[in-house]
């Protein structure tokens, strides 16, 4: 997931508020300018899961095995192992595996020009470009991808009692070793996230 990317998904959700207050406040005083601001809003979420769902699904695939954290998570100062969450018994999520086999072999079956690793993802508060900040990590929670988001909904998921998985699309090793431009990856992210989706959600029937 590239900075572009991120900084367009935030600018997309703030609009979504922003925009629709506009339409409420600058609109007529009639029934028009709710409708003005209820369709305002609606086009901005809606641009928003589009464009999470395109950076969910592109390159290399990884279903988590586990979700832990790490960088957003120190408590070490209070006997907590770095990276585990203060208060919670458990150091990382445990997926489900009833969902993790399907969609690892949904993924194989619709996207074979892809690879789909199963393991440990790491979430943390940073975005990973540097390669020593990605080695320390590996080492540190044996993780076989790293980003932002996947450990509080697996968190979220625990304490409900709801199983989960997350799928997490590799665009980059988080170094310099990249070698496709975003409009690329974009393009095979639309068409491996329709047939991932579609696929999970048949054999799940």
């Amino acid at each position: 997931m590239t900075l572009t990317v991120k900084l367009l998904l935030i600018a997309t959700l703030i609009l979504s508020i922003i925009i629709p207050f506009g339409y409420y406040l600058l609109g007529e005083q009639s029934k028009k300018r709710y409708k003005k601001a209820i369709g305002a809003n609606v086009f901005f979420f809606f641009g928003a899961f589009v464009i999470a769902g395109i950076m969910l699904f592109g390159g290399d695939t990884v279903h988590a095995a586990e979700a832990a954290t790490q960088t957003a998570s120190n408590a070490t100062g209070f006997g907590y192992p770095k990276g585990q969450i203060p208060q919670m018994k458990e150091f990382s999520f445990q997926a489900d595996e009833c969902l993790r086999k399907i969609a690892h072999d949904v993924c194989e079956e619709v996207n074979p020009e892809i690879r789909v690793f199963e393991g440990r993802i790491a979430s943390g508060d940073q975005f990973v470009c540097d390669q020593g900040v990605k080695d320390n990590i590996v080492k540190e929670f044996s993780a076989y991808a790293v980003e932002m988001e996947g450990a509080a909904i697996a968190q979220a998921a625990y304490l409900n009692q709801i199983p989960f998985i997350v799928i997490r699309a590799i665009s980059d090793k988080a170094d310099d070793s990249a070698s496709e431009d975003y409009p690329t990856f974009e393009k095979k992210a639309v068409e491996h996230s329709v047939r991932l989706v579609e696929g999970f959600l048949a054999a799940q029937a």
